[in-house]
């Protein structure tokens, strides 16, 4: 499994925060309309990322619930037949969550910077930096892109948009 490091935290500018991440460099790469229906596993997350109607993706994913910056472990595997699965996956597992959202994806260097609009919750910011140099690496990117972006500890997200939706 590949490995980032991650942070969310409610945003309450997402056209400020494009501004910030196009003034420290950061390249607008898209914007993707998601849909991630999440599925019961013993462990960890397991979801189906349908992206624009037009492709999908199966994404397990291990992650704690803490408070600020944290690791994740994941696996993610491209689909050709979306239909297909999602008529599988509706027959063996139980449906927990579905989350629909905007993202507008950014990147900067090993970083993925998501600005996602998400329905039912508002408008996060999420960092996701890859481990392709390092934990000391990683580290230092999201100290860096919480001091550009003004992330304050009281904004930081500990779940995922399910864990969110679940409370609602």
């Amino acid at each position: 499994m590949r490995t980032n490091l991650e942070l969310k935290a409610a945003c309450p500018s997402l056209s400020a925060a494009g501004k910030i991440a196009r003034k420290i460099g950061a390249k607008r790469i898209e914007v993707l309309r998601q849909v991630d229906t999440y599925y019961r596993v013993k462990s960890g997350r397991f979801k189906l990322r349908e992206i624009n109607g037009l492709q999908s993706e199966l994404i397990y994913y291990e992650r704690s619930n803490r408070k600020g910056s944290r690791y994740s472990k994941y696996v993610v595997v491209p689909l050709s037949s979306t239909d297909s699965v999602k008529r599988l996956f509706e027959m063996i597992f139980d449906e927990v969550a579905v989350v629909k959202k905007i993202r507008t994806l950014y990147l900067y260097r090993n970083t993925r910077i998501h600005l996602d609009r998400v329905k039912g919750l508002g408008s996060f910011i999420e960092f996701e930096v890859l481990m392709k140099r390092g934990k000391r690496q990683a580290q230092a990117m999201m100290l860096f892109l919480r001091r550009e972006f003004g992330i304050e500890r009281d904004s930081i997200v500990a779940g995922s948009y399910r864990d969110l939706i679940w409370k609602k």
